[in-house]
């Protein structure tokens, strides 16, 4: 899935500097299952505290995968969210959506997270072709 860019936006970034809040807003609108996914997460990280906040159900089509995917793969996208948010994002296995709070509390949580040992154990054969 592709971002749906507005006319105004594309002209900025061939202008050169792209308003990094408009670039989010298109985000949100391209991308509402991977934008809701990540708000979600957030809220839950404010309210319960703790190192993370993550999620493990997959999503529930491959059109809400595919966006995901997209927002996580990309580099430029996950940057202006983790920004926006103020999070640092992390992913595994197509669906697993994991939020981080800035501050070095969590460096340690994180380098787990993100670890090939969890990667490895978070394998399942339902989760094969995602």
């Amino acid at each position: 899935m592709s971002l749906d860019v507005s006319p105004a936006l594309l002209e900025q970034a061939e202008r050169g500097e792209v308003d990094e809040a408009e670039f989010v807003d298109c985000v949100r609108t391209s991308l509402p299952y991977a934008w809701e996914m990540i708000s979600s997460l957030v809220a839950q990280l404010k309210v319960d505290g703790g190192s993370f906040a993550d999620n493990q159900t997959p999503p529930p089509d491959e059109q809400a995968r595919g966006q995901l995917l997209r927002a996580l793969a990309s580099d430029a996208i996950r940057g202006a969210l983790q920004r926006h948010f103020g999070v640092r994002l992390a992913f595994q296995n197509c669906h697993r959506v994991a939020v981080f709070p800035l501050d070095a509390s969590a460096d340690e949580r994180l380098a787990r997270f993100t670890s090939v040992r969890s990667q490895l154990l978070n394998q399942s054969p339902e989760l094969r072709d995602c």
